[in-house]
């Protein structure tokens, strides 16, 4: 079961959005992601942390409430869309089996339009107002920056956010449990396929001008910097835009052989059209971009595009959890398409699941924090996370896609197969 709150509006929600907005354009459009709890992009937390006897807000003898915040509209709403769906499946699917120690799950969800305002505007009200036990699978770098001070502050698990920024693997957050790999590995992989399989030396990066593209930016230039390469060209477009034609002017002036992008699915595919027009390098996106989104929005230009992939492929019928999503998500909702996205979602469900069920009916959101590093590693039907001390990321896989003649993606072993 899950509710969905309209968009903030009015005033307060115009003021927080106004603040976020100043603060960043004061500070650089594109902090550091590495640097340690940094809320340049969203007001600070006005709160001060929840006492540990307090009850658990959230649980009931009948239920536990997640809060999501994520983009429902806007142009990077397929991945707000996508990860709910995921969620709701995985939660169904428990509630059909009786829920957790007899408690139903139910997901609360605000829409944040891939906003850091709004994000954190929807944060404070999850947390405050709706009470929510947990936050799970907010999506982006920038607004998870704006949240997680808030969550932090409450000791509110932060639970799987859609995003490989490296500040949430920081050990010093006790409430941030990630799930997926992170861009520093996904771009590490990028790099030396390239430089591997194909002898790559000319590598441009068109990027996100926010925390994210920088996060991405900097995993692409420290993977160069290790083989003694550097970019032949960067440059940006603004989040929530797809005013893509200078960077794509700047890169195809480079002639670079290869483009790697850290965006979301609108800017890259318009990007890559574009770019098609005048150089043939090869095209890769980390797996932020929302790879079924993108292929949509590529058509007959999707064949040959690389995205690399931190869960599995989604009709890979030889893992296990894969086919339990598939039929967790017909059952839900048996119009919708399977796709990366939402996999990621289910994950995330079934991850939560876990530390629910480790908890026993003596529910606290401590003891939920606290089980996954006393679970260490943790078994999703064929997907094997590790948690421990200071190691607040479960996977570390990353897996390269490309594009078929057919519109899906499938494993690229080596990329001197396929030019």
């Amino acid at each position: 079961m899950s509710t969905y709150l309209p968009p903030a509006t009015g005033r307060l929600a115009a003021l927080v959005a106004g603040v976020a907005i100043l603060v960043a354009a004061c500070t650089g459009a594109a902090p550091d992601d590495d640097a340690t709890a940094d809320t340049s992009e969203a007001p600070a937390p006005a709160t001060a942390p929840a006492s540990s006897d307090q009850a658990s807000p959230g649980v009931s003898d009948d239920r536990v409430l997640f809060g999501q915040s994520a983009a429902f509209s806007g142009p990077a709403q397929a991945l707000g869309h996508a990860m709910r769906l995921g969620i709701e499946a995985a939660f169904a699917e428990q509630n059909q089996a009786g829920g957790v120690h007899g408690r139903m799950l139910e997901l609360v969800t605000a829409d944040d339009r891939y906003e850091p305002g709004f994000a954190f505007a929807n944060t404070r009200d999850l947390i405050t107002k709706e009470r929510v036990f947990a936050l799970i699978g907010e999506v982006g770098t920038p607004t998870s920056r704006s949240a997680v001070p808030l969550a932090e502050s409450r000791a509110v698990p932060f639970v799987a956010p859609f995003t490989g920024a490296g500040f949430l693997r920081d050990p010093d957050l006790n409430s941030v449990v990630n799930l997926r790999a992170s861009y520093a590995q996904e771009t590490e992989h990028m790099v030396e396929r390239l430089t591997e399989d194909l002898g790559v030396t000319r590598v441009a990066v068109m990027y996100q001008n926010d925390s994210y593209g920088q996060s991405g930016l900097n995993g692409v230039i420290e993977a160069l910097d290790k083989r003694g390469l550097a970019p032949v060209a960067t440059w940006y477009y603004e989040r929530n835009s797809s005013a893509v034609k200078a960077a794509v002017f700047h890169i195809g002036d480079a002639d670079p052989e290869a483009v790697i992008f850290i965006g979301a699915y609108q800017p890259v595919a318009k990007a890559i059209t574009l770019l098609r027009m005048d150089i043939d390098p090869v095209f890769m996106a980390v797996s932020f971009v929302g790879s079924n989104a993108l292929a949509q929005e590529l058509g007959d230009d999707a064949p040959g595009v690389y995205v690399t992939q931190v869960v599995p492929i989604p009709d890979d019928a030889g893992t296990p959890v894969v086919a339990e999503y598939r039929e967790a998500l017909s059952e839900f909702d048996p119009s919708a398409a399977p796709g990366f996205v939402s996999l990621e979602g289910y994950l995330a469900g079934r991850l939560a699941i876990v530390a629910l069920e480790a908890c026993g009916a003596d529910l606290t959101r401590e003891c939920f924090l606290s089980a996954f590093s006393e679970l260490g590693a943790v078994d999703l039907s064929g997907v094997s996370l590790e948690y421990g001390p200071g190691d607040n990321q479960g996977s570390d896989e990353v897996l390269l896609t490309v594009i078929n003649d057919d519109g899906r993606f499938v494993p690229a072993t080596n990329l001197g197969d396929s030019q």
